[in-house]
């Protein structure tokens, strides 16, 4: 633990240390929030997120890069000094296998939201949706999320879905499509929560805390040194991301973690606990995907602006008041997601 919990504080610190000359680079390269008219999935205005986050202009996006190379390079410096020094890894699957699914999901997820990133701010091209149009962006999330099923399938043997107060059932091939379902979900489901400062961060910040403690009660020493990595440097992230917003995650933070986020959950073999710990998350994409299906087949909206937050900015709650009856939520969640694991 005391290992750990040094790592955790070294990422924390390189963080801590590169943040600000990082911002300073994204101002430079004027990768910034604009104002703009955006669109939705049905490519239709919303003039209400125009107007609740014009404030929010200027604010430089990427942090999620930052966060993803550091928590890479630490973990490929540390892992093998840490071998070499004799300390004892222990761990439930064929490492190499574990590590290469870890990040390649946390890499290519990464990717694919730069690459929007990209699109969006220095205008390459103007495709509609934020920069991909939202069903290649889709397509191409599902694509990497059936690769990473597969792999969690054929490569460490995973095949099982657990039922809490049931019991746990083996499902076969039928794991791969509930898996990359579940990846994709994540995804998008950090992605729509990631629209208040600090709301998203925080929430997955506690979501790690609930997954860390399940990995270490199965002594999975690889998939911890990987999750205090990612915490510390979150936690460094968070401190220039709560309100008002210094630094936000863009998409290449939002579609890597909520993915990578799921599919530790799958490496613990507790799909139910992390839809309840990520219960926030699930909420937000829930009450966005809702409306987006009663505007496409009713011709009406389902609720008067959507995901949930938006709808309390709306309702004329302040931005920190939403963000930490969030976060309060999200602790409560993680316990019961946590209880709901180790029954």
């Amino acid at each position: 633990m005391s290992l750990l919990l040094t790592l955790l504080l070294s990422s924390f610190a390189v963080t801590g240390l590169l943040i600000v000359p990082f911002i300073n680079v994204l101002y430079s390269l004027k990768f910034q929030r604009r104002v703009q008219k955006t669109r939705d999935p049905l490519d239709q205005r919303t003039p209400i997120f125009d107007r609740l986050h014009q404030k929010k202009a200027g604010t430089p996006v990427g942090g999620g890069l930052l966060v993803i190379s550091v928590v890479s390079i630490l973990f490929a410096l540390l892992f093998p000094i840490m071998k070499h020094f004799g300390v004892v890894v222990t761990q439930v699957y064929p490492l190499v296998d574990e590590l290469n699914i870890i990040f390649f999901t946390f890499i290519s997820f990464g990717l694919l939201g730069l690459y929007d990133d990209l699109m969006k701010f220095f205008d390459i091209e103007n495709t509609g949706f934020f920069g991909l149009r939202f069903r290649w962006k889709f397509l191409i999330q599902i694509i990497l999320a059936f690769i990473v099923a597969s792999l969690l399938y054929f490569n460490l043997k995973i095949d099982i879905f657990y039922i809490p107060f049931i019991g746990v059932f083996r499902i076969g091939w039928l794991f791969i499509p509930l898996a990359a379902f579940v990846i994709t979900a994540f995804a998008n489901a950090y992605n729509v929560t990631d629209g208040l400062d600090g709301l998203a961060s925080g929430l997955l910040m506690i979501a790690l805390f609930a997954l860390w403690y399940l990995s270490s009660a199965i002594l999975d020493t690889t998939l911890s040194m990987f999750l205090v990595l990612w915490i510390g440097s979150l936690i460094a992230f968070l401190y220039f991301n709560v309100f008002p917003a210094r630094i936000m995650l863009g998409d290449v933070g939002a579609l890597s973690f909520g993915a990578t986020l799921a599919v530790v959950g799958l490496l613990l073999g507790k799909v139910m606990a992390i839809v309840v710990v990520g219960g926030i998350f699930v909420l937000e994409v829930t009450s966005s995907l809702g409306q987006l299906l009663s505007k496409k087949f009713l011709r009406k909206k389902l609720f008067p602006v959507a995901p949930v937050h938006l709808w309390l900015q709306l309702l004329k709650w302040e931005e920190p008041k939403i963000v930490m009856r969030a976060w309060l939520a999200g602790i409560i969640l993680a316990l019961f997601g946590v209880w709901l694991a180790v029954i």
